[in-house]
């Protein structure tokens, strides 16, 4: 049975969210983040920010420059959560099978559904009607035959549009697609690309999934597939983690390696407090480290041999340091790779919390504790 698909996106989230507690918020340039004097970071802003070159990610320093008139809102996210329960329970009223991806973004399998005659688009109609009505927020969607397509016509008529993708339209919309619509796709591998003369997927389809492979890994198959509007990942209602970090912005750069060091003991003990919430299915297998500097460039290091303790972090932080060639540092972030046993190597069932544990293998624990205290 042909697969329908739809991808539900809402809004500009937060800053809708709180414009139904601030009605004086509508029309005027918002952003939900971090305050500008403390080095803040958007996290979403609305269309009316977005005329300015507002964007999430950004620097609320950098936004300010950009729209001066803009009003920064810290978030608040028991509002966004409330709402985003209000949100998925329309959603479970047509189907059982739901992959959130965020608090605002989810794909929907109504494949087999039976409201509307089995229509996707009225569906996602009714949930986009549901959500304005009941909620308050718009919610843009796409509708296609797998969750590549669903996803792009999400964002083909946003903000508060829905576009459909049928099986029979396929193979022209995606001939005309931009490569840079791929998710995955960013700047460097756009301009990799157009320096191919690939600027289209109907572009990309005259190269074969060896020369993409050649050229660009397991990311070149997965480029030949898309291009062609092949998907064939299922809508997962169970989602498990290959990872967990945590991360700081510091208000004022840190300078040398003695800085950086003195900052991952309180990291550490962040790390472990997440750590205690997941479940007994994953083992961590390996630390990471991030370090953003002064210029915004960004270093990650990561060795399959490093543990987690807090000894192999500082390892990692000296030599991510003698990357920066001596810039300041504005971030650091720790954290592990995992190992989930229930997707995982069938042979090696070990468990992430023993029984006498409290979230972190008994040995992590137990050194990240004694290492704090000193």
């Amino acid at each position: 049975m042909q697969r329908k698909i739809i991808h539900c996106d809402a809004d500009c989230f937060y800053v809708a969210v709180e414009s139904l507690f601030d009605k004086s918020l509508i029309g005027r340039p918002v952003a939900v983040g971090g305050a500008s004097e403390r080095r803040g970071v958007i996290s979403t802003c609305n269309y009316e920010a977005r005329e300015y070159g507002v964007r999430s990610a950004m620097s609320s320093a950098h936004a300010m420059r950009l729209c001066p008139d803009l009003l920064i809102i810290p978030p608040n996210m028991e509002r966004y959560k409330e709402a985003s329960r209000r949100l998925r329970r329309i959603f479970d009223e047509y189907s059982e099978i739901i992959e959130p991806l965020s608090l605002d973004e989810a794909f929907i399998d109504v494949t087999g559904a039976d409201q509307y005659q089995g229509s996707a688009t009225l569906i996602a109609e009714e949930i986009r009607r549901r959500a304005k009505e009941e909620i308050g927020i718009t919610v843009s969607a796409g509708v296609g035959p797998n969750k590549f397509l669903a996803k792009v016509a999400s964002d083909w008529q946003k903000p508060n549009g829905l576009t459909t993708i049928s099986p029979a339209d396929v193979d022209a919309f995606v001939k005309a697609l931009p490569v840079s619509r791929i998710f995955g796709v960013g700047k460097v591998t756009a301009q990799r690309l157009k320096n191919l003369g690939v600027e289209t997927c109907g572009d990309l389809q005259s190269m074969s999934e060896l020369e993409l492979a050649s050229s660009f890994g397991s990311m070149g198959t997965r480029l030949y597939q898309l291009a062609r509007g092949q998907d064939d990942r299922p809508v997962k209602t169970n989602w498990r983690r290959k990872s967990l970090s945590v991360e700081h912005t510091f208000a004022a750069d840190l300078s040398g390696l003695g800085e950086c060091l003195s900052q991952l003991p309180a990291l550490s003990q962040q790390l472990v407090r997440r750590m205690r919430q997941l479940d007994r299915g994953y083992e961590p297998v390996k630390g990471f480290l991030k370090l953003k500097f002064s210029d915004f460039s960004v270093t990650t290091i990561e060795r399959v041999s490093a543990g987690t303790t807090l000894k192999d972090y500082r390892r990692l932080c000296e030599d991510a340091i003698e990357r920066g060639a001596g810039k300041s540092v504005r971030l650091i972030g720790i954290g592990v790779r995992l190992r989930d046993s229930q997707v995982g190597d069938q042979h090696r069932q070990l468990p992430l919390f023993p029984e006498s544990g409290h979230g972190l293998p008994q040995t992590v624990t137990t050194h990240l504790a004694v290492t704090n205290s000193n």
